[in-house]
């Protein structure tokens, strides 16, 4: 299991160093848009640049994923951006559902190794 973690966790390094610099470079080159929600939804994101903090996320969680460094904190900050990859897709986008369930089966291989580093969250004491 350690080798699949690591091969996980390059690989998830690799995707969002990828996707994070293209959010800022844009090499990879993106269809247009259809008209509809999901056209008013991108100009919102563009217009209040809450994409560049995404992409940032992204590049960040990757760059850890990649030097192996503070993985648990790269799977705790990389967690949320999953999941709106997901719903993003679910809702306007099927078809690029793929590419999500794989970073999400991706991010639980990694969590495995690290496990151990969430235990201190799953406690049922108060403050």
């Amino acid at each position: 299991m350690k080798i699949a973690a690591t091969v996980a966790r390059y690989l998830m390094g690799i995707i969002f160093v990828v996707f994070g610099l293209n959010g800022f470079f844009n090499f990879i080159p993106q269809p247009p848009l259809p008209p509809g929600p999901l056209t008013q939804l991108m100009s919102a994101y563009m217009a209040t640049h809450y994409l560049a903090f995404v992409f940032a996320v992204q590049l960040a969680a990757g760059i850890l994923f990649l030097i192996n460094r503070y993985v648990p904190l790269a799977l705790t900050i990389i967690a949320p951006v999953i999941v709106n990859i997901l719903m993003f897709h679910i809702s306007f986008q099927p078809s690029g559902l793929p590419p999500g369930i794989l970073v999400t089966i991706l991010w639980f291989v990694v969590a495995s190794r690290v496990w151990n580093a969430f235990d201190g969250i799953f406690q049922p004491r108060g403050l």
